[in-house]
This record gives structure tokens, sequence and C-alpha cells, in this order.
């Protein structure tokens, strides 16, 4: 259901700026336009200003807040109005026109024509999709959509403003963002947008002057965010408009690999991903992890935890093997993770908080119930793995828990065991040692407790050490400070220390 457009009040420099220039008009537009009709909340205004000269709106702003970033040769500036957080920031612009230069599809290869007594109409006309392309006169109260916006809104479809080819041609960006729009808004790209992107899709890579078109930057925020909107359908999308044939052929690979049908009755590597991919929503998901959000990161791992199986797999012969092995997948395929997200620069978007690193150490140890029992994991193990505050322990738990919930097993059913000993594993060391939430109890000696006690110097002992008295205490056989220290003392002999 549409949510109320904001009246001109709700804008108090841009009401006062209507007084002063009672000829100008007043413009929401783009998403703020989009999400009000969906009756989604709105945050990000984006602002135009018609029948006002650049410098008239220059002058009149720099009175009454701070111009954090003044694009005059685009028509734009970023403004914080006085006495507001800084981080609320709005985007006031001249209606424009833009022409791409050299129509080579690159990103923000545009030249810019402001007037500023142009018909918001023909500012509409540059806008990717429809969707995007209305705006709304905060005087008149008049909601203006030459493109026939609002109907495809209604039929929750993404269409761009004109033709396909010449849109795209324009910013191959937009490629990529008709499937974000598409997972973020839960529509279908319309019939002749979606051929002509496919078409079109293999112009991702091309190059200019040595140098990409399309930045790895603006491709990298495209791929997080379609992700975040939806995991699995943002690899199905990905794959259908062939952005990851060009992009991250990798994953490619996992389509027809073969798994063992005995423990993968869900199919092929891909097929498990995939499954995988939507456990991170399912209810069995949310049960387990009622507290906690899904984040990028997480998904991330999720989607690339068995890159590795292709490059790795072995079959059956009639000597030395009874099955499909993907022997050291986990860590071959932490080192394509890391490849694959170094190259895309997934770490780029700055306003995606993310770490290659910790995607691909989820990757490499995303194994580590199946390579070690966890009912008689040693204490320690289970605190570097699932209690790192370094890494991502939390999400390893969650990655192995989307991962089993995806292995189905010859009848069908969830192959969940090695994460219930893991989980039962964890509760029971909580237990032990009386620690709650996502830490456990802090150590009960230091580095400098240890030399004091024994009389000695630095030296990596010190390590063996501590990590020996942190086993007895995970364990419950030392509970307090003073029986670490009466320990070490009684078994210093055997740390190779002597008076």
């Amino acid at each position: 259901m549409p949510i109320p457009f904001p009246h001109i009040s709700a804008f108090p420099v841009l009401a006062e700026l209507q007084e002063d220039y009672p000829q100008s008009h007043v413009y929401l537009v783009g998403g703020a336009v989009r999400d009000f009709l969906l009756g989604k909340k709105v945050t990000d205004f984006d602002i135009v200003v018609q029948g006002v000269t650049g410098t008239d709106l220059e002058e009149f702003l720099a009175t009454r807040g701070r111009v954090v970033f003044a694009g005059k040769h685009f028509g734009v500036w970023k403004f914080n109005e006085i006495g507001k957080p800084q981080d609320e920031v709005y985007d006031i612009a001249l209606p424009r026109t833009e022409f791409s230069l050299h129509r080579h599809g690159a990103y923000r290869d545009f030249s810019v024509q402001t007037d500023p007594m142009l018909p918001i109409e023909e500012d509409l006309k540059r806008r990717d999709f429809t969707v995007n392309a209305m705006a709304y006169d905060l005087r008149t109260e008049t909601l203006i959509d030459p493109n026939n916006g609002q109907e495809d809104l209604k039929k929750k479809t993404i269409r761009t403003v004109g033709k396909p080819e010449m849109r795209f041609q324009e910013d191959y960006s937009r490629l990529l963002r008709a499937i974000r729009f598409s997972l973020q808004l839960d529509f279908s790209i319309e019939k002749e947008t979606r051929e002509v992107a496919r078409t079109m899709m293999a112009n991702v890579n091309n190059e200019l002057d040595g140098h990409r078109i399309l930045p790895y930057e603006v491709i990298a925020e495209e791929f997080l965010k379609s992700f975040l909107a939806h995991p699995v359908g943002a690899l199905d999308a990905w794959d259908d408009l062939g952005a990851l044939a060009e992009l991250v052929p990798e994953l490619l690979k996992m389509k027809d690999c073969p798994q063992p049908a005995q423990y993968h009755r869900e199919g092929d590597v891909w097929e498990h991903t995939r499954l995988a991919l939507k456990q991170l929503h399912s209810e069995e998901f949310k049960k387990a992890f009622p507290k906690n959000e899904i984040d990028i990161e997480l998904i991330m791992a999720v989607l690339f935890h068995d890159i590795g199986k292709p490059y790795t797999l072995t079959v059956p012969n009639n000597e030395s093997q009874d099955r499909i092995r993907f022997n050291n997948h986990d860590q071959v395929g932490a080192d394509i993770t890391k490849t694959i997200l170094d190259r895309i620069r997934l770490s780029s978007p700055p306003d995606i908080q993310i770490k290659v690193d910790r995607i691909v150490w989820l990757v490499r140890f995303h194994m580590i119930g199946v390579h070690g029992d966890p009912d008689v994991m040693r204490p320690v193990t289970v605190e570097k793995y699932f209690f790192n505050p370094q890494q991502p322990s939390q999400n390893l738990l969650k990655l192995i828990y989307a991962d089993s919930l995806a292995t189905l097993n010859e009848h069908g059913a969830p192959t969940i065991d090695v994460f219930e000993k893991l989980q039962n594993r964890i509760a029971e060391i909580k237990q032990i040692t009386g620690s709650h939430g996502h830490q456990l109890v802090k150590p009960l000696l230091s580095g400098k407790d240890i030399m004091h006690a024994l009389g000695v110097t630095e030296s990596p002992i010190i390590g063996t050490i501590l990590e020996d008295i942190r086993q007895k205490q995970l364990s419950g056989d030392i509970s307090s400070s003073d029986e670490a220290r009466q320990y070490i003392i009684e078994h210093k002999d055997s740390y190779g220390i002597h008076d």
C-alpha cells in the first residue's frame, strides 16, 4: 500500500527555497518515489530543483547547511542541513540530460548537460528503468510518470526506459543493476529487457585503451547487493543472464560435477550449493540461529564452500577407490575462492563491510567437524574454530549447518549429525566452564602470570604452557588461578624448566 508522499514542509530548506524562488519546482525523484509507491520506508532522498540556476542554488545551500560535495559539472550537490546528523545527506540536482560520449558502455562515461528550465519529463528520460524514472512535485503534490513506471510497479516488472539496447549501451553496469533491482524488489525482468541483457552481457569485460570499461568495483557492489537480497535467486539470475560465465566462470564448474548418491541425493555440486543457499532462510536455520542475522560473508562462504570439488574430483576404480571423492577440496577451494574474490575486488565497495580473508577462512575450515570427531575434539580446538574473536567463528557453525541441511542422504533426509555433535560439544564446554553467549570464560593465567610464577623470561614455552592450562580449564580439570599456578609449578620440569 502506498505511503503518503511528504509535504514540502517536511523539508524546511526546500520550502524556504520555493519561497525565495516562487517560480521553482522541487521534485522527489528516482528510488524515493518508487519506494513510497511500494509502501517501503524511505531514507534516501534524491531531489531535482527546476527553475533555479546552479549559481543561485549553490549560494542558497551554502548559507543553510554544508555542501559535502559539489559536482558542478554534473549539476549535483550533496547537502547536509545545519543541525542535522552529518550522515543525513541528500542529493540536490538540476534537471539534466546525459549523452554517452562514445557509446562504449563505460560506467559514468557521459556528457552531462544541465538546464534549470528543462522539463522534468526530459530529465526522467535519461534514467535506467521505468520504476526509477518517476518524480513527485512537492509543491503541487502531483506525480509525474511519463514512462509508465506505476504500471510496471503494479506488474512487478523491471523494464528499461526506452529501448534496452540504448540504455545498456550507455552504461553496462545497468545489465547487473537490472538483476539487482529484480531481486531487491522481487520483480521479474521484462522479456525484451532480459533478452537484450543476456545478449549484451559479454560486454561487461570489454576494455578501452587497456582499461576495463566496467570496473570490478562496480561489479563487486552489484554482486554483493544481489546476493544480499536473495542468495539462491542471485545465483540463478547471474547464471541465466550470463553474468557468471563472464565474471565468475569457476562457479559453473559445479554444474554436472557428480557427488556420491548415497550421501548427496540432492544432486550435483551446483544443486547442493543452491540448496545450501536456500537453507539460509529456512525455518530450520532460523530455529537453530534465532538471534543471528545472515550477513554477506556467510552468504559468500556458502556460495563458495564447495568450489574446490570440481578441481579435486576422483571417481571409483577397481583398486583403491570405492566411490566418488573430493580429497582436500576444502583447502583447494579456499585458495580458489581467494583468487576469485581478489580478482573481482569483492572487498572494494565502501558501503558493504566484507573481508575476503574471513570468507576464505570459512571455506578452508568448513569440514572441521568431518576431519575430526566432534565428540572427542579437544576443547582448545573447539575454542580456536568456534570462539575465535579474530575470525567469523559464529559463521563457521552456520556454514556447517547450511551445508548439512543441503546434504541429503539416500532417504532424502538432511545429514546433520556432525552439526549436532559440534553443537553438543560446544554446549558441554560452555556448561563445564560456566560460559555464556559467544565467548568462553577468560583464561586463568596470562603469559606474564606464568613468567612470574615460574621465574622465567619470555620464551616459546610460555605459549605451550598457556595452551596446556587453557585445555585443562576448558575440560574442567582446573577452575581457579591458584590451581593453575600450583599446577604449572608442580609440572615445570615437564616443560623443560629447572631451578
